[in-house]
């Protein structure tokens, strides 16, 4: 994030930066040391806990008003062009001041950066969107490779690891057993920076459970402060849910699982919670497909698909005490691999793969089909002993449109005489690397 925010800074020409991403993330912490490593003058406004700044914002919002009554609240600050930064925090406890980023954008004199854990939850409050003069990018929880270098993992070795993977090539037993038990610390701790902190700053996965909780109590209490009255039941309702959904054989989110419905009465019943949670940024959709050909966002069955936590340690947080115990253990198959499916599912969705499967009842299944390349990609989540994975073999062999297949499983890194390629699980973190121009030209387009 920080080598994306230098890249926007240095654009001759440029909109307002929009940092989505949901609660705890970092994203405070890492826009305000980009600042104070960046510029001379620093403007900081969290609307949360500054409510009285959203006066500023009822009247004109026009750049000249605006730099004026800011003046009067930071009469400390230097307003000179090109190096001040101004940063709206919780900007969707302002929603004026999201109109304001077009006037911010159209002048030009001063950088503006806006975050925000919940910006699509209150879009009926906000007059007119400034399309077109904001850039929107989203941050996540630490991936797998932050996580390594929070527990100080050279880069030395994590570029040994990455090279191996892209290249088709084993990994050291050594470094392979212990690649896997810090991805099991992962998948127990997640990527919540305050609970890897504590976790760091004590060795306990009891204490690092005790911050998890507190973040999914926050979570429930947004549902309480920002949703709907009547679909505050309903959130919670699906949030309890998510455990119990990836742990069945078929992890496919059925309605039916709330309550009976009739066909149909399920999604017009709940669709508006399912919708809250994502754009809260707590949870992921994958689509299923109708067949797993390219372009993959013309085959998506919108009726059809999954649901994924957006952090796989939160995630655990709300399962059993033992599931942790089994995981730290190597038990990767507990709760028929729902672990092992979302932490694959997390790792794509934070290098910006869209998450998609396919699906034939009775005949063929597929956990992820991608097209990061131009190359439609399957891949197979094996979390047991048993890594047979007939649908892979099936759609490699009969030529569905899928070109490459990949086994995510206990093994190390080799090629089958059938060209399907085999990693261990954590290598998903390295093989669909994040590339900061393609972010860049990506998150432009948005």
């Amino acid at each position: 994030m920080t080598d994306y925010l230098i890249e926007w800074k240095n654009k001759p020409k440029k909109n307002c930066l929009l940092v989505k991403g949901p609660r705890q993330v970092g994203k405070t912490f890492i826009i305000e040391d980009f600042a104070k490593k960046n510029y001379d003058n620093y403007i900081y406004i969290n609307f949360e806990t500054m409510p009285q700044m959203t006066e500023i914002f009822n009247g004109n919002l026009d750049t000249d008003t605006l730099v004026r009554e800011l003046s009067l609240h930071f009469p400390w600050v230097k307003f000179e062009p090109g190096n001040l930064l101004i940063f709206f925090d919780e900007i969707q406890s302002c929603p004026n001041a999201r109109v304001s980023l077009k006037p911010f954008s159209i002048d030009g004199r001063f950088d503006v950066i806006a975050s925000g854990s919940l910006l699509g939850l209150n879009y009926k409050k906000v007059s007119s969107y400034p399309v077109g003069y904001e850039t929107k990018v989203e941050m996540r929880s630490l991936d797998f490779e932050e996580f390594l270098w929070a527990f100080g993992i050279s880069e030395d070795v994590i570029s040994y690891v990455s090279e191996a993977i892209l290249e088709k090539k084993p990994i050291s037993d050594s470094i392979l057993n212990k690649m896997d038990e810090y991805y099991r610390w992962y998948m127990i701790l997640g990527g919540m920076p305050e609970v890897v902190n504590r976790f760091l700053g004590t060795n306990s996965f009891a204490e690092a459970a005790l911050v998890q909780k507190v973040i999914v109590d926050g979570y429930e209490d947004d549902i309480s402060k920002y949703a709907a009255t009547e679909d505050k039941s309903k959130i919670r309702e699906i949030l309890r849910l998510i455990p119990i959904q990836l742990a069945k054989d078929n992890k496919r989110f059925r309605y039916s699982d709330i309550s009976s419905w009739k066909q149909g009465e399920g999604a017009r019943e709940y669709g508006n919670s399912l919708d809250w949670l994502h754009d809260a940024g707590i949870i992921d959709y994958s689509y299923n497909l109708q067949e797993p050909y390219a372009p993959l966002a013309a085959n998506l069955r919108l009726n059809s698909f999954k649901i994924y936590f957006h952090d796989t340690g939160l995630l655990m947080s709300m399962m059993e005490h033992g599931v942790a115990i089994a995981i730290n253990n190597g038990e990767i198959k507990v709760n028929k691999g729902a672990i092992a499916e979302n932490i694959t599912a997390e790792e794509l969705s934070k290098n910006g793969v869209m998450l998609t499967y396919f699906e034939r009842k009775g005949k063929l299944e597929l956990d992820f089909v991608l097209n990061p390349d131009g190359r439609v990609t399957a891949v197979e989540v094996k979390s047991g002993n048993n890594t047979k994975a007939k649908s892979l073999d099936s759609v490699m062999s009969e030529k569905y449109g899928v070109e490459r297949g990949i086994k995510l499983e206990k093994t190390n890194i080799y090629v089958d005489e059938k060209g399907v390629e085999h990693y261990p699980l954590f290598a998903v973190a390295f093989l669909f690397r994040i590339d900061i121009d393609k972010l860049m030209v990506r998150n432009e387009r948005a």
